[in-house]
């Protein structure tokens, strides 16, 4: 019996190990690659948490070189300050309590909205997917053309409802609209429609009605969508500057930290650092927590 030998390449080593020096390449490019970009990406967010211990002179001074430069020259980057300072964020959390104020409001608006979408977005989300009645495409197709349309289309529609109702210029005209957020509608929707029958069917075998199935059956089995949909809403609505500036345009003590950026000035970029720094850091937080929700969630829904 003849022995039986690996195919080789061109340079005479076995073929499989040419394919593995291959992948091994093809890895480490990516590796290299993504750490470029993430570097790029967190660039921002590193400056912003670092220039926020700079004093007040010393950002001034640096600012004051923009525009300065011509084309062919690049605006230095300052890594570390002179002096290191605090007295910016001693500026908001004690001196000036306008910032505060406007960072709990942020607060408040974001618990609001997301404390009314865990309550509306899965049941609307379970009823679009599980159930059967009159006008239930013709409803899913309106929560796609809303989701699709940008937020300056929809404005004056949004703003004369608002009026009408009684509640334009108070935190609900802020409030109400995000509890119907058409993508996380969307998002569970097409998770839930997903989900073997078979499921649902045991759960009625054993004497759930659709509420108790829906609490105790598809919930906790939508919990990776749930998680990345709160994670990517509290993104949103900690991020929202649209909105309050046109529903709370004439009621400016109840806007939320992010429209108070668009305000400050150079006189005022220390300041500005430190109040982005504070206001970076739920975010981050949140990330974190539902980190693995957010991955497991896309993967789900890439796969159904």
């Amino acid at each position: 019996m003849t022995q039986q030998y690996p195919p080789r390449s061109g340079t005479g080593r076995p073929a499989t190990h040419v394919h593995k020096r291959k992948l091994r390449l093809g890895r480490a490019l990516s590796v290299v690659f993504l750490t470029a970009v993430a570097v790029l990406i967190l660039l921002p967010i590193v400056f912003t948490f670092l220039y926020s211990f700079f004093p007040k002179g010393e950002m001034e001074a640096y600012l004051g070189l923009r525009g300065n430069y011509d084309d062919t020259q690049w605006m230095d980057f300052l890594l570390s300050p002179k002096l290191a300072s605090v007295r910016q964020y001693y500026k908001i959390l004690i001196e000036e309590p306008l910032y505060l104020q406007l960072f709990t409001n942020s607060v408040q608006y974001t618990a609001a909205i997301l404390l009314g979408q865990a309550v509306v977005v899965p049941l609307m989300a379970y009823a679009l997917s599980r159930f059967e009645f009159k006008g239930r495409d013709a409803l899913f197709f309106a929560i796609l053309m809303l989701m699709v349309l940008p937020f300056q289309v929809t404005m004056v529609p949004s703003v004369l409802s608002l009026r009408f109702m009684g509640i334009l210029q108070t935190p609900w005209a802020v409030i109400l609209p995000m509890w119907f957020s058409p993508f996380y509608i969307f998002l569970i929707r097409q998770f839930m429609a997903g989900l073997p029958g078979e499921l649902l069917e045991a759960g009625m075998m054993d004497g759930a009605g659709a509420l108790r199935c829906y609490l105790h059956v598809v919930l906790p089995v939508c919990r990776p969508i749930i998680g990345a949909a709160v994670a990517l809403s509290f993104a949103d609505c900690w991020n929202m500057v649209e909105q309050p500036l046109v529903y709370l345009a004439n009621n400016t003590a109840n806007q939320p930290l992010s429209v108070m950026f668009n305000q400050i000035s150079t006189s005022g970029a220390d300041v500005a650092f430190a109040g982005a720094a504070l206001f970076i850091l739920p975010a981050l937080f949140v990330y974190f927590y539902f980190q693995e929700d957010i991955l497991l969630g896309v993967t789900l829904s890439e796969l159904k």
